[in-house]
């Protein structure tokens, strides 16, 4: 047996994972004098070595009833002022192989659901294990695939890190690069007058935040160009939305931060670690300078996504130290327990007239659109503006607009100034926004993969939510067999009475008119291909005159 195990931790893939099933209510924080964290019903599995030899062993060291989860006192009044009062079983996973019996003795692929706390799940044991330092280094970086979910990220980071005397920085093309820099480098005070060797100017360049969170992208323009900006001294690297990331290279992103981290090897050299000079980024100095407690011996990296991935040749890329694998379940697609799933059979020409009587249906409760393109998020938007009657503020996300529209409209919708959002699939992944009891599939997704993504936007937390999939007759087997991979067998029909989307036939008439002046007068104006107005919609038009 004893064989068996060190065989299966010296596998590079993942082939150990731990198993959370949760039952019962989605709050198992409680509080007392100590400011614990209590957890009730978690259980836990582990899957030991490959193909035919796994052996399936049961554990209850992860996760015990009734474990308590100690948060440094201090950090209880920003996670409070966050709005949580109760931690979830990914997060208490998480802390346990990090903060506690785990100590971070592997790295971590985490799957679960979206709205699960994946980010709190991270970020709470990083801030926690940062808190020893002494010096300020660049520590940890999180990197993400897009400016809004970073932005997002930060956030949660900026929320708690202050408490501990810890700065977060963001790097993610919002600003200009030269504003990036100052808020990231900090360069040394020199009296005037005096002539310093440029040499001696860039080894005093400091960094002046302890956690970066990314995008690849920027996160590449500050390693080849910033000066002062380095990785040597980084303790964690978090990849969220790890599919993603891996799926596109982003300038090779991934193989550069590793190996800017990557120690020296001492079977190469023995005894290299004792006269390597600081600058030189020995794996001793590194990463046990400027700290109080423990010393860290190896870059830890943390995983995760709703969708991840278990293919051993894809996470390789990512050179992970014995992985463990923590996942609510055994299936790699997994939708919120709490969601509600609904199809909607359409005739084909009349579509965006069964979206119209669905918002009104829904009477202005908070809702987002997913279409399958920006394009169609733009034409789809201003169509429905078109419906003088709605009696609802509608607006586009997309990747169409400017940073700071997109954030304008997210603030908006946020505090309820917007009902309904009409956005791409630039949106499918990790944002969360409170109170959004509705999606709606305009477009029929592709894949499981971006069904899941989008879902998840609802029944966040514990909460309750419907999915809404609009679908012509040809699409409905094909649909049926996209929940199948997503074990979801149970989608029933959302009826919508034919004689509301009869009486919105005069108003489609006159939007689909409006439309066509406005995308012509866009297409003449910014000389845009890809906001046509589109044969579609005349043939709607048409179906609609006969």
């Amino acid at each position: 047996m004893t064989d068996q195990l060190k065989q299966g931790h010296n596998q590079e893939d993942i082939h150990n994972r731990r198993s959370l099933t949760y039952s019962g209510n989605l709050s198992p924080l409680t509080e007392s004098e100590l400011v614990p964290l209590d957890v009730f019903g978690l259980h836990s599995h582990t899957v030991i070595g490959t193909g035919r030899n796994r052996e399936r062993m049961e554990e209850s060291t992860i996760a015990k009833q009734n474990k308590n989860v100690p948060v440094l006192p201090w950090m209880r009044s920003p996670v409070d002022n966050m709005g949580f009062k109760t931690l979830f079983p990914v997060q208490i996973a998480v802390w346990q192989e990090t903060i506690g019996p785990g100590a971070f003795e592997r790295d971590l692929c985490i799957n679960s659901p979206t709205g699960s706390g994946k980010t709190l799940a991270y970020a709470l044991p990083i801030v926690q294990m940062l808190s020893t330092r002494a010096v300020k280094c660049l520590r940890a970086l999180v990197v993400l695939p897009t400016r809004d979910l970073a932005l997002q990220v930060k956030q949660v980071f900026a929320a708690i890190a202050p408490a501990m005397g810890l700065s977060v920085g963001l790097a993610v093309g919002q600003s200009s690069i030269a504003d990036e820099i100052s808020e990231l480098i900090k360069k040394p005070e020199h009296e005037a007058g005096i002539c310093y060797d440029p040499q001696d100017v860039l080894q005093e360049l400091q960094s002046s935040v302890d956690i970066l969170v990314a995008t690849p992208g920027r996160l590449m323009d500050h390693i080849t160009t910033t000066k002062g900006f380095t990785l040597e001294h980084l303790c964690y690297l978090v990849v969220d939305e790890t599919d993603r990331l891996l799926r596109e290279s982003y300038q090779s992103w991934l193989p550069t931060v590793l190996k800017l981290t990557c120690p020296y090897d001492e079977s190469l050299m023995p005894g290299v670690n004792n006269f390597l000079p600081y600058a030189s980024g020995s794996l001793k100095t590194i990463r046990r300078w400027g700290f109080k407690g423990k010393s860290y011996p190896r870059l830890a990296k943390m995983v995760l996504s709703a969708t991840l991935t278990q293919d051993p040749s894809k996470l390789a890329q990512l050179n992970l130290h014995h992985p463990l694998f923590l996942t609510t379940g055994q299936r790699r697609y997994q939708l919120p327990e709490k969601l509600e799933s609904y199809k909607l059979i359409c005739v084909s020409n009349l579509k965006p007239l069964y979206l119209v009587a669905v918002l009104q249906h829904l009477g202005g409760e908070k809702c987002i659109v997913f279409t399958s393109s920006v394009e169609s998020t733009h034409r789809l938007c201003t169509l429905l503006n078109f419906f003088g009657d709605l009696k609802v503020k509608i607006k586009e996300y997309s990747g169409l607009q400017r940073q700071s529209v997109r954030s304008k409209t997210l603030k908006a919708f946020r505090e309820g100034e917007i009902q309904v959002l009409v956005s791409s699939d630039a949106m499918t992944r990790g944002m969360d926004i409170e109170g959004v009891r509705n999606i709606i599939n305009y477009d029929m997704p592709a894949y499981v993969k971006t069904y899941v993504h989008r879902a998840g936007r609802t029944a966040r937390a514990g909460q309750t939510g419907r999915c809404i999939t609009l679908l012509r007759t040809h699409e409905v087997k094909r649909f049926k067999k996209l929940l199948q991979k997503a074990d979801n067998d149970s989608c029933p029909i959302y009826s919508i009475p034919s004689s509301s989307v009869k009486s919105l036939h005069p108003f489609y008439l006159s939007a689909l008119e409006k439309l066509k002046e406005t995308v012509q007068s866009e297409t003449s104006r910014k000389g845009k291909v890809g906001l046509k107005f589109s044969r579609v919609s005349k043939g709607e038009k048409k179906s609609l005159e006969e």
